[in-house]
């Protein structure tokens, strides 16, 4: 399926780029001349649409909103999304941590992907249903004009999920010519990529877009560069040796994604668009040698598929409608399979399925000069499929109940949990201009949801801007978050056909569903003060405080019969016994500045400080995991006449948590430290690091058509970790890439 897709996007990339007219307006190196040309009092006007769905500047928007413009992300060289995110104020990375998502993160203490909306032209891109996906390659932003990052709940304006807040990938599509461009790249452990984006424009009405991208890489020999973390040991379930240490298989960790992006728009009014994008890495990822096998066979392979309809008209001369219709669809292959010690290191298959379709009727009114409504109505379909631990693939052309699949080495009928549910929800948000140094905006949503019940979630926010140089921000907002299908009906476990004495056969490591969560509740405070000394300087202080309640938590219970004929030992669930709170300040600055001669330059940068905790309802109270309290993050790009860039970026994290509750019983599986505490559990900790990133960029060669781009990670070649899983035989600090390079050349048509 792989090699067929990359050949027609190789295809439709050569037919795009050689038809014509072809859009050739402008290479992507005036834009960035352009971009050290302008003053940050433009890029700062420049119009955003994520705060209130509606055209607006940042310093007309109560929310602290940051803008990635096309030429920065070139030229910091952010290739997709996770580029960008780890670029952030107040984010926390943790790389290649878990083969379900691949990559953890955190988000001002928010943690993981189901507690942020990702969006593209305002339309849904992450799983359909709520829960985890990956945020790697997949998500590479080829088509990307502008990124806009809304900090803080926005569950008024875009409902469920928009907790820790909102990133809305604006693309070229439907602007007329941009410029069509291909690039090929490769670099060191196997690396190769390449993408391509073009577009048609037929008598300034039609316009269409295509574009696309695959990737591969085998990824560095960890257990060369950390012999230690993956020294080859014994294959041992209950103490029974099942693979000798001499016949372990070597070391795997290669990825591999592709996206593809088609869009048309006539005119202003209507617009057809389709975007997917799959990932694929090892179900070992994450995982220690005493855990799992590192077989190539093993892959998760999660694809997604978005198709949207926009109809923009005018009801009256003062009002703009907009009726929006999205469909997608996430599948995980069937073929996905697990070999590790909770499947006896014997394969054994899962499955996902997500679906979402959704219909939604917007209005921006403008009352008069100083008042705006938005309001709009939606209704949301959702559907789900879980299934896990079975002994054959899932067969996708039967029904969930019709799949007469049985636990391996019983004769129990596999649980296979589907459900449908839908939602219904209406909001409004009204911003008033009461001067022209204060404005305010007061907002609701109405969700009503046919499993989880209604929601309400308020918006107020208030802007003030005494000087021209000075703004001052203050939001309280509220959102929720409907426990994904992972999370409610989640199943997985294993027997190894062992019976107790009244005939029941006895399954081990089991995690069972759990229908009757509700959902989690966050309120999150904040105030930002965004300082401009002088035209080429600005400066953003964002402090925050959150809470949340009805947190979802593993739990472990005693023995259950949740399966009938079986008795689970000790199984874990999900409930809603926690709370968590945070807080934090956030510094960045921006500064765009010229050199002598012929250097001009612009240095981005943020210090973060955050302080939470959780409580689990158990008498278990500890730090939010996967977050360190303190983080730096600086970058600068240096360039020369437009002919040649430099991008140096350093990252510098403290000490972070690391999910575990107790210190190591396992002296092969940690390499963390547990500190004590006065109160139980230990808190573990992963050692911080600073990494250093370098970028070279070569312009205009080939008759000003072409860059050559070396891009050097991790420069210095740091040996680091990532805080693990929290899994008891997961690695407590995954290890990270060695330094790594990849060259590339980007061809403008």
């Amino acid at each position: 399926m792989q090699q067929r897709f990359y050949v027609v996007a190789g295809m439709l990339g050569f037919l795009g780029l050689t038809a014509q007219p072809l859009w050739a307006q402008d290479s992507l190196e005036a834009d960035a001349q352009r971009l050290v040309e302008l003053s940050l009092q433009d890029l700062i006007a420049t119009p955003v649409v994520t705060a209130s769905r509606q055209q607006e500047t940042r310093d007309q928007t109560p929310a602290q909103i940051m803008v990635i413009t096309r030429a920065q992300i070139r030229e910091r060289r952010y290739r997709n999304l996770a580029d960008l995110l780890q670029d952030l104020p107040g984010t926390d990375w943790q790389g290649a941590t878990k083969s379900s998502q691949f990559n953890q993160f955190a988000v001002q203490g928010y943690v993981g992907p189901n507690k942020l909306l990702v969006l593209m032209d305002g339309v849904r891109i992450g799983a359909p249903a709520g829960g985890n996906y990956p945020v790697a390659n997949n998500l590479a932003l080829y088509m990307a004009r502008q990124v806009e990052v809304l900090y803080g709940p926005a569950a008024a304006l875009y409902g469920a999920d928009a907790v820790a807040g909102v990133v809305n990938i604006i693309t070229d599509a439907g602007r007329g010519p941009q410029g069509s461009w291909a690039s090929l790249g490769t670099g060191r452990f196997g690396h190769r990529e390449g993408s391509f984006f073009t577009g048609l424009d037929q008598a300034g009405d039609l316009h269409l877009s295509l574009g696309g991208h695959w990737q591969r890489a085998d990824r560095a020999p960890l257990d060369r560069y950390y012999p230690r973390d993956f020294a080859a040991v014994p294959a041992v379930v209950h103490g029974q040796t099942v693979i000798p240490a001499g016949q372990r298989e070597a070391y795997a960790g290669n990825t591999a994604s592709h996206s593809l992006y088609a869009r048309a728009d006539w005119r202003d009014d209507l617009t057809l668009g389709w975007f997917r994008h799959s990932f694929t890495g090892l179900t070992s990822t994450g995982d220690p040698p005493a855990m799992a096998r590192y077989l190539t066979s093993s892959q998760w392979q999660p694809t997604s598929d978005t198709f949207h309809g926009r109809w923009k008209f005018r009801p009256a001369p003062d009002m703009e409608a907009q009726l929006l219709l999205d469909h997608s669809h996430t599948e995980v292959d069937p073929r996905a399979r697990y070999n590790n010690t909770y499947t006896r290191y014997q394969d054994s298959y899962s499955y996902e399925l997500g679906e979402r379709t959704g219909i939604e009727q917007s209005l921006h009114w403008r009352i008069d000069d100083r008042q705006q409504l938005q309001a709009g109505l939606g209704w949301q379909k959702y559907r789900a499929v879980e299934a896990a631990s079975l002994a054959v693939p899932y067969d996708t052309g039967k029904s969930a109940h019709d799949q007469g699949l049985y636990y391996p080495n019983t004769t129990l009928p596999a649980q296979i949990h589907d459900a449908a549910f839908h939602n219904l929800s209406a909001y409004a948000q009204l911003h008033s201009q009461w001067s022209d140094a204060l404005s305010t905006s007061v907002g609701l949503r109405v969700d009503r949801h046919s499993r989880y019940g209604s929601a309400v979630n308020p918006r107020l926010g208030m802007v003030y801007k005494p000087q021209e140089r000075h703004v001052f921000k203050l939001l309280y907002g509220e959102a929720f978050r409907v426990p994904s299908p992972e999370e409610s009906l989640g199943a997985h476990g294993r027997f190894d056909g062992s019976m107790d004495a009244q005939g029941n056969y006895i399954g081990t490591n089991f995690r069972v569903s759990n229908p009757d969560l509700r959902p989690e509740k966050s309120r999150t405070i904040s105030a930002a003060w965004d300082w401009r000394p002088t035209p080429s300087l600005n400066l953003v202080t964002h402090a925050y405080h959150s809470r949340i309640t009805n947190l979802i938590v593993t739990q472990q219970s005693g023995n259950v019969h949740a399966i009938p004929g079986a008795i689970l030992i000790r199984p874990e669930t999900k409930g809603n016994a926690g709370r968590q709170w945070q807080q934090g300040l956030d510094l960045s600055l921006q500064w765009r500045f010229r050199l002598a001669g012929d250097w001009a330059g612009e240095l981005w940068g943020s210090a973060s400080w955050i302080h939470g905790r959780i409580d689990e309802g158990n008498g278990v109270d500890w730090e939010i995991p996967y977050v360190a309290r303190h983080k730096l993050k600086l970058g600068t790009t240096l360039r020369w006449r437009d002919r040649f860039s430099i991008t140096p970026r350093i990252h510098w994290s403290g000490d972070v948590t690391n999910g575990r509750k107790r210190p190591p019983s396992d002296p092969l599986l940690p390499q963390g430290a547990c500190r004590s505490s006065t109160m139980p559990p230990a808190r573990c900790s992963t050692p911080g690091y600073t990494l250093v990133d370098l970028h070279l960029g070569w312009h205009r060669l080939l008759g000003g058509r072409a860059t050559l781009w070396l891009d050097v990670y991790n420069l210095l070649d740091r040996r680091y970790y990532a805080a693990g899983g929290a899994g008891e035989r997961t690695f407590w600090d995954t290890p990270q890439q060695p330094r790594t390079w990849a060259l590339s050349l980007d061809y403008r048509f």
